[in-house]
């Protein structure tokens, strides 16, 4: 996620540059929403053995569904509205984070082309249940940072032979983030949305939260 997204204040160039730092030769980018990130950030890269994903995590009636390899803005918000969308645009399905706030019995798994089974910020038991999902469909199984702040990326990564095809992936490794991470990106949410609400609710959830991480 960029400084596009309301949870994240992520510069594109310091994202390309810490990117390929840590040894990556290339990466999606998903805004909340939009993929304004991905489209400033794929015209930063100048580096042709570095590949951007241009993406968008779309907030659907189902759940968060991200769309990869896009050229224009997802506008629906109605599951088969926004598949239809990404598919029209060449585009790749891919639920992320299945065990987090989404309507699994409402979702049309011939529709969905990768399963995110590892999340940098998920719990163990969640990132568990994702693989045994992607694998009750068939689904290939992808890894994903979901970085909303900087030490947070490259902590999960997919490996493949070819980038041309991100439906085949070989292999997949993942590091779980920081347990500082989740609230400080809920935080920088509630600052940008100027939500005192949000600010005194997730102050008052992030001991709790920790205390389980720890």
């Amino acid at each position: 996620h960029t400084y596009h997204s309301y949870d994240s204040m992520m510069k594109p160039e310091k994202i390309l540059r810490l990117a390929k730092q840590l040894g990556l030769n290339g990466i999606v980018i998903s805004d909340h929403d939009t993929i304004k990130g991905g489209v400033e950030c794929a015209a930063l890269n100048k580096d042709k053995d570095f590949k951007v994903f241009i993406a968008s995590e779309v907030k659907t009636n189902v759940g968060d569904i991200t769309g990869i390899n896009l050229k224009e803005e997802i506008t629906a918000t109605n599951f088969t509205e926004v598949v239809q969308q990404i598919k029209n645009q060449g585009g790749l399905v891919l639920l992320v984070h299945p065990y987090h706030h989404h309507k699994l019995d409402e979702i049309n798994f011939d529709a969905i082309d990768l399963v995110e089974g590892y999340n940098g910020r998920e719990f163990p038991e969640n990132n568990v249940k994702a693989v045994l999902l992607a694998k009750q469909y068939n689904k290939p199984i992808i890894a994903g940072s979901d970085a909303h702040i900087y030490s947070e990326i490259a902590n999960a990564k997919t490996f493949y032979a070819s980038m041309d095809d991100l439906t085949k992936p070989l292999t997949t490794e993942c590091k779980r983030n920081s347990p500082f991470a989740e609230p400080t990106s809920q935080l920088i949410k509630a600052f940008k949305r100027k939500s005192p609400e949000l600010f005194f609710k997730w102050v008052k959830w992030a001991p709790k939260y920790l205390w389980k991480r720890m």
